[in-house]
């Protein structure tokens, strides 16, 4: 019992430790490809390969960093409160983009399981990974998908606009702040509406509505993706 103790304190210590160091790093290099969510992972692997802990004692000790997840999520309310106004006179707008682009998201996993011929339980687990991971976790488990893939596709397909998203803002000349902040909400969902918000509260107000209501939309049509499965 103590040594189990002693590895779960172990394992939340350096969960701490490593992500303020990757945290670090980023800032001072400002590099996209060195985003703490994937440069952490990668370390804590390496941290918990080489002290040979246990992936139960780490589960245990990460419990508290899951339900800090959740309550995080409360706080992208703040942009969506000061720009309501905003929001209201365009939701028209925002609600067609966010259920295109959920639609074309959903069809093209769909499309790419049929092309490389993948079985129900993988598709089941990729089907949700353009929503924020908590809820993302519940659809895939739900669905009877592989939790653990899901969250490596939800991270991985928040990395990626979220590195080349701005560059690419850049490239196509998209100033409009609401096409920007919508954009990178609903492709990179939390990361997304985080780095949107860096950017000003109109951007970051929209990239909360984009991830709220992309959840919203696949939460609604939960009852119907087991069908979409079968296809």
């Amino acid at each position: 019992m103590t040594q189990i103790t002693g590895e779960v304190f172990f394992c939340v210590i350096i969960t701490i430790i490593v992500y303020l160091f990757c945290v670090h790093l980023h800032l001072k290099f400002r590099k996209g490809w060195l985003n703490p969510l994937f440069t952490a992972s990668f370390l804590l692997i390496m941290v918990m390969l080489a002290f040979h802990v246990q992936k139960p004692a780490y589960e245990e000790g990460s419990i508290i960093f899951n339900h800090l997840l959740k309550l995080s999520v409360v706080s992208l309310a703040v942009p969506l409160y000061k720009q309501w106004t905003f929001l209201k006179k365009n939701y028209k707008k925002i609600l067609t983009g966010v259920f295109g682009g959920t639609v074309v998201g959903t069809l093209s996993v769909i499309g790419m399981a049929q092309l490389f011929h993948l079985n129900q339980q993988l598709l089941a687990s990729l089907i949700p990974k353009s929503v924020t991971l908590p809820i993302a976790i519940t659809i895939s488990n739900d669905l009877g998908g592989l939790s653990s893939i899901t969250v490596c596709f939800v991270i991985i397909s928040s990395l990626v606009p979220l590195t080349i998203g701005p560059k690419l803002f850049k490239y196509l000349r998209i100033r409009s702040k609401g096409a920007r902040g919508l954009a990178m909400g609903l492709s990179a969902q939390m990361l997304g509406a985080n780095r949107s918000l860096h950017w000003g509260e109109e951007e970051g107000a929209m990239g909360s509505i984009a991830m709220i209501t992309s959840a919203l939309f696949f939460s609604a049509i939960m009852p119907f993706l087991p069908l979409l499965l079968k296809i």
